[in-house]
């Protein structure tokens, strides 16, 4: 069998096809809810916690000076990235339930 013949093959069986659609759409998906937390949720959990923005949280190693940028700990980010995290998990099991859900009604 021809590497082309193969490579048509699998290009074109619903798996390849299926699991492209999924990486675009999830790529969307990430989109949004990165949208979701940063624009949505933050701001105001931000403010509760007397305005602060999680994006300025960090620990100075090291000061920058004029030739060299400061080194840091940006533990901040690092609350919005699993924040960002908890949601999509969060979406996906509800949307995985809900499938699993309706193939139990179908059965």
């Amino acid at each position: 069998m021809s590497i082309v013949k193969e490579f048509k093959d699998f290009a074109v069986k619903g798996n390849a096809v299926d699991m492209a659609v999924g990486i675009i759409i999830g790529a969307s998906f990430g989109k949004i809810i990165g949208s979701l937390v940063n624009d949505i949720i933050m701001p105001p959990l931000g403010l509760l916690i007397g305005g602060v923005d999680f994006k300025n949280l960090k620990i100075v190693l090291k000061a920058a000076t004029d030739t060299t940028p400061a080194v840091a700990i940006n533990y901040g980010q690092f609350i919005n990235t699993t924040i960002d995290f908890l949601i999509v998990a969060a979406a996906i099991f509800v949307v995985v339930r809900s499938l699993a859900s309706l193939k139990k009604k179908q059965s």
